[in-house]
């Protein structure tokens, strides 16, 4: 087993080696928890964010800048100095008055980079997923070198593929940058029980509806739902800075969890129902407003690769400190609660149901052709695309 070497230089005060690292998406579910993490750690965090959080709890030892990628404040001056930078801004489900996806996830995404380039920071460490490869066999967990090539129906594996292809280009023209891919399963903990009510609970209904035992839950039979906490996903990040790991990486945690696990763990009852049937139902509500989440997460949730950890185990000498069983009853809790931090990208969902109805974009947060605009309108450059 590869052993995890402190390859970082950093800068040498007294006796002590500091590590300065900049941050994007630092609010967000993986970003609390690295910052989290790094306030343990001799590092200097710089975190990016739209809406600068209270400094309080995980936000507290965090040098904030106020950046919206999607804008054109130069980010080179941020980088400047930078031993790493670790990019995890990606808008999932963006809410009424946010940028749209496209411009958060593939132009904001060409900004960093060539802002990494111009800066001559040395490591850059990107949030992929297991969403970017191709289907796979079904219940066989595949390799980093698996293709890259996304699930049509899905805007979020679209996403990740063209971020896969935009980083491919971008390390043939910046070989001296070492690029760390990491490609998580689904990302749970806690404090992201409030983001996910926002994204998967109708407006309309209370989040104390996940509090009734023996609640229905229409689930089709062969759902396979794989997870991993966001403390480990963030410790697998300051694995691969502190090591210099370049290249890609999974991280998922076991067992893999099936359609009845999902329920139990949630204290519904599942209803068996194909998944051609939920998909039409979930296409009209959707239509109908009454749905928050795209339809296609339908089918990334059926088709998405599992990922196999080998490379992360064996190279990062990573080990997921929590199993799925663990991770997805904490989230349950956290969902059942609406859970949150001070950082406006943790919120829990507006008490007031006409404060829900008016945070949501119905129809508009991952259309069936987002992907073929946004790469339409992606301007490319030497450092970010082809």
């Amino acid at each position: 087993m590869a052993s995890v070497l402190p390859v970082l230089a950093g800068r040498r005060t007294g006796t002590w080696i500091v590590v300065r690292i900049v941050v994007t998406g630092a609010t967000g579910n993986v970003g609390t928890a690295l910052v989290r993490l790094l306030a343990g750690e001799r590092c200097e965090v710089t975190g990016l964010a739209r809406r600068v959080p209270p400094a309080e709890g995980p936000y507290a030892e965090v040098t904030w800048v106020e950046h919206d990628l999607t804008g054109d404040v130069p980010l080179e001056p941020v980088f400047r100095g930078a031993d790493a930078v670790v990019h995890l801004a990606w808008a999932v489900n963006p809410g009424a008055g946010d940028p749209p996806m496209e411009a958060t996830n593939l132009t904001g995404t060409r900004r960093v980079l060539d802002a990494v380039a111009r800066a001559g920071v040395q490591h850059v460490v990107c949030a992929s997923s297991v969403a970017a490869y191709s289907p796979a066999p079904r219940w066989t967990p595949v390799r980093e070198d698996w293709p890259c090539d996304g699930i049509a129906a899905s805007a979020y594996s679209r996403g990740k593929a063209e971020l896969e292809r935009m980083l491919d280009v971008f390390s043939r023209q910046q070989p001296d940058v070492r690029v760390t891919r990491v490609r998580p399963c689904a990302i749970l903990q806690r404090d992201a029980g409030g983001e996910f009510g926002r994204w998967l609970l109708s407006p309309l209904l209370p989040a104390g509806l996940l509090s009734l035992r023996g609640f229905p839950l229409p689930m089709w039979s062969q759902l396979r739902v794989q997870v991993v906490h966001s403390a480990d996903v963030a410790d697998g990040i300051w694995r691969a800075v502190r090591a210099g790991f370049a290249g890609a990486v999974n991280l998922a945690t076991d067992p893999v969890l099936s359609a009845a696990d999902v329920a139990g763990l949630l204290g519904a009852v599942r209803v068996p129902a194909p998944r051609p049937v939920l998909t039409r139902a979930a296409w009209s509500l959707w239509r109908a407003g009454v749905l928050p989440l795209h339809p296609g997460w339908l089918e990334l949730a059926d088709r998405a690769a599992l990922g196999d950890t080998t490379t992360a185990r064996q190279e990062l000498g990573w080990r997921p400190q929590r199993d799925a069983t663990a991770v997805f009853t904490e989230f349950a809790d956290g969902l059942r609660d609406q859970a949150a931090t001070p950082a406006e990208a943790l919120a829990a969902r507006p008490a007031r149901l006409w404060e829900r109805l008016s945070a949501v974009p119905w129809g508009a947060a991952e259309s069936p052709v987002a992907g073929l605009a946004a790469r339409r309108a992606v301007t490319c450059t030497s450092a970010g695309c082809p």
